[in-house]
C-alpha cells in the first residue's frame, strides 16, 4: 500500500537516481507542479501539468544537468496518513556536471495527495517546490560532495542532526563556512502562510473533479 510517506521515498529515489519508470506510481496522470524560486542559480518552469511534463522536469531534464544527488527531508517525523503536507523544508547536496562543481540548495515541498479508485493507493495530485537557495561551491573532485553526503541519514534527516553535523564540519574543515546558511531548514514566515492558504485552495479545486469520476 502506497502511502504518503514511502511516496516520498519513492519521488527522491526517482529524481536522485534518474529512474522515470518509477513516477507513474507517484504521481497522478493529471498531477500539477508548481514551483517558486528565489535565487538566479537555477530555473524551472512555473507550472507543468501532467505525469509525462513532470517526469521530463524532474528527472529526464535535471538528470541531464546534475549527478550524485541526494535530497533530504529535514524533518523530526516523518508523514504517514496525511492527505495533505503544507511545508516540508529540503536540503539537497548535487554535482553540476557540466562544471564539475557542488551544488548545495534548501527550501520547502508542498504535497497533496489523493486516494486511487480501486487499489486505495495513494498518489501525489499536486506539488509546489520552493528553492531558497541554490548555490555553487567550487569542488572539482567532488571531495567536499562527499563529505557531506556521508555524514548525513537519508532521505529522512533530523534538524537537531543537520545543525550538529554541519556545525562540526565547519570547526574541522576549512573553507566550509558556506554551511552556516544551511545548518538549518527553511522557516516559514506569514508571507509562506498566505501562499500556502492560496496552495490548498487550487489543490482543493483540483481533486473536486476527480472525486466524481
Amino acid at each position: 500500500m502506497l502511502t504518503p510517506r514511502s511516496l516520498l521515498e519513492r519521488y527522491v529515489e526517482a529524481k536522485d537516481q534518474v529512474r522515470p519508470h518509477m513516477m507513474q506510481t507517484i504521481y497522478a496522470a493529471n498531477a500539477i507542479l508548481t514551483f517558486s524560486i528565489a535565487t538566479d542559480k537555477i530555473s524551472f518552469p512555473n507550472r507543468v501539468v501532467g505525469l509525462d511534463g513532470i517526469t521530463k522536469t524532474l528527472i529526464v531534464d535535471f538528470g541531464t544537468k546534475f549527478s550524485r544527488c541526494k535530497t533530504f527531508y529535514i524533518c523530526d517525523s516523518t508523514p504517514e496518513q496525511e492527505s495533505r503536507i503544507a511545508i516540508l523544508p529540503w536540503l539537497v547536496l548535487m554535482r553540476e556536471s557540466a562544471s564539475s562543481r557542488l551544488r548545495i540548495g534548501k527550501g520547502y515541498y508542498k504535497w497533496t495527495f489523493e486516494q486511487q479508485q480501486g487499489d486505495g493507493n495513494m498518489q501525489v495530485a499536486a506539488m509546489h517546490i520552493h528553492i531558497e537557495r541554490m548555490d555553487v561551491i567550487d569542488d572539482r573532485y567532488g571531495k567536499i560532495l562527499h563529505a557531506l553526503q556521508s555524514v548525513l541519514p537519508y532521505p529522512w534527516l533530523p534538524p537537531a542532526m543537520l545543525l550538529e553535523q554541519f556545525e562540526q564540519l565547519m570547526r574541522r574543515t576549512p573553507g566550509l563556512e558556506f554551511l552556516d546558511i544551511f545548518k538549518t531548514p527553511f522557516q516559514a514566515d506569514p508571507t509562506t502562510r498566505r501562499r500556502d492558504h492560496a496552495f490548498k485552495a487550487t489543490t482543493e479545486q483540483i481533486g473536486r473533479p476527480s472525486a466524481k469520476n
